[in-house]
């Protein structure tokens, strides 16, 4: 089964839809606009990430997770530009129901509202579309704008996991988050 996501309009000429393969270059000018926005929030990244190449194998990697029904990769997009992603990743059925979200903004689309509407739609496609229960979420300790977003749109924080992901070269601590989607 595919994730189906129908085209979401957003404020600011933003639409949220599925990433495509045609994506890679403006993709990989979008993460080379931003590559200092983004340092302290990602991981260190090689030369190849921010080509074209290298976004296009990324997508073609996503894009088959989301044949499995295992991710779901969206982008933000302005026209041809993207502005910013939204992923739905690491879904497990049977008992949990669960998926990981992750998210980034392009630094000239920031404090707008426009992200906390993009995690809506993707909450809403989540629980009724996909029959998800439950959405996580992990920011650094730090991200307090990335928390911000998280709790207006519903996620309650539910403990800190030491040394949880490598950021900017180093393991570091995460604040973690959940959405529940059903009762």
């Amino acid at each position: 089964m595919t994730l189906a996501f129908a085209d979401e309009e957003l404020a600011g000429g933003l639409v949220l839809r599925v990433l495509r393969e045609s994506d890679a270059p403006e993709l990989a000018a979008a993460y080379a606009r931003n590559r200092g926005h983004l340092a302290q929030w990602d991981p260190t990244r090689d030369e190849e990430f921010y080509t074209e190449a290298g976004q296009a194998r990324r997508i073609r990697e996503q894009l088959a997770l989301r044949e499995l029904d295992t991710a779901l990769p969206l982008a933000l997009a302005e026209g041809d530009s993207i502005a910013g992603l939204v992923t739905l990743s690491s879904i497990v059925r049977g008992a949990f129901q669960n998926g990981m979200l992750g998210y980034w903004l392009d630094r000239d689309h920031t404090g707008r509202g426009l992200m906390s509407s993009a995690i809506t739609a993707v909450i809403e496609a989540a629980r009724d579309d996909y029959g998800l229960h439950r959405i996580q979420a992990a920011t650094l300790l730090h991200n307090h704008a990335s928390q911000t977003v998280l709790v207006r749109s519903g996620f309650e924080r539910i403990g800190v996991a030491p040394n949880y992901l490598k950021i900017a070269g180093r393991w570091q601590d995460h604040v973690l988050f959940q959405r529940i989607l059903h009762d």
